[in-house]
């Protein structure tokens, strides 16, 4: 029995092999809706590294039966583990036509959309080149989900294209939808992480030019940047991050325009508060460790 919750051992990959053989031999003999049967069985779990591993253990094969029609009409199905399998499947069996594995998700991002997801930020990794030739019609699409995932994972190229990123969120500043704005914001923040004068310099130009919506937004990346900015953990936080976020929000507190000057003093203000409530944590823990000591 392969377990139903959390990472796989090898008793469970043995049994999955197992089965997935009996799946090929059935197809093989054109018994298709046998092996259907079988892969929906499997695939029919709560535990997502299940279905990744079904599926791609599914792409590996290689005879002339009806796989692809099989799981073509698995993405359709009415159980959502059974979706996601047939999803991974042609997601691996596709690893060298990412365009293929695109228009895919296309049709998959509302119904899987966990998985979905995933594959898209794998893609932005592995082929980005592709996904910045189809993801600007996507983020274009009267579909807010649609919206969305056309930027879930595009933080994997920010370190290299920051332009580019902050280009193509650019036309996504003003959505309504609340789901695009939240993506807005974590992509801005991850390229301010990486990028910070390039996101920096972007985010004053919109903000000069926004209104009560854009700056909601934009308020909301910088807050969150002030915060990891005054965390006593350097972990993950390059020098050039650290001065390049002091100088800004100094330079903003006396910029001309008022809703630059506006937002620096309320980061400001943040930074301080953070750091002064750390301090008092630290010495209420020096104290105690203190006192334990002088107990010993």
């Amino acid at each position: 029995m392969i377990k139903e919750v959390g990472r796989l051992n090898l008793d469970d990959y043995k049994i999955l092999d197992t089965e997935v053989e009996k799946i090929f031999r059935n197809i093989e003999k054109g018994k298709d809706a046998l092996a259907e049967k079988q892969i929906t069985d499997l695939g029919n779990t709560a535990n997502y590294f299940v279905r990744e591993e079904l599926g791609k253990r599914l792409a590996q094969y290689s005879g002339n039966g009806e796989m692809d029609a099989i799981c073509g009409r698995l993405l359709d199905h009415f159980i959502y583990g059974v979706r996601a399998t047939a999803l991974f499947y042609f997601y691996y069996k596709h690893q060298d036509h990412p365009e293929i594995i695109i228009k895919t998700v296309e049709k998959t991002f509302e119904s899987v959309p966990w998985e979905s997801e995933t594959i898209c930020f794998e893609l932005w990794k592995k082929a980005p080149n592709v996904m910045q030739e189809y993801m600007p019609a996507w983020a274009e699409s009267d579909n807010e989900k649609k919206r969305a995932i056309s930027m879930h994972g595009m933080e994997n190229i920010a370190s290299r294209h920051p332009q580019y990123v902050l280009s193509f969120v650019s036309n996504l500043l003003d959505d309504e939808s609340e789901e695009v704005q939240k993506k807005v914001c974590h992509i801005l923040t991850q390229v301010g992480r990486q990028k910070p004068l390039q996101c920096y310099n972007s985010i004053r130009r919109w903000l000069i030019e926004g209104d009560d919506t854009r700056i909601r937004i934009l308020w909301q990346t910088m807050k969150k940047l002030a915060n990891i900015y005054a965390q006593r953990s350097r972990r993950d936080k390059t020098n050039e991050f650290m001065n390049v976020t002091q100088k800004t929000i100094a330079e903003w507190r006396n910029d001309p325009d008022p809703k630059v000057a506006t937002m620096g003093a309320k980061l400001s203000g943040i930074i301080a508060k953070k750091k002064k409530r750390e301090n008092q944590n630290q010495k209420a823990a020096n104290s105690e460790n203190n006192y334990y000591s002088r107990q010993i």
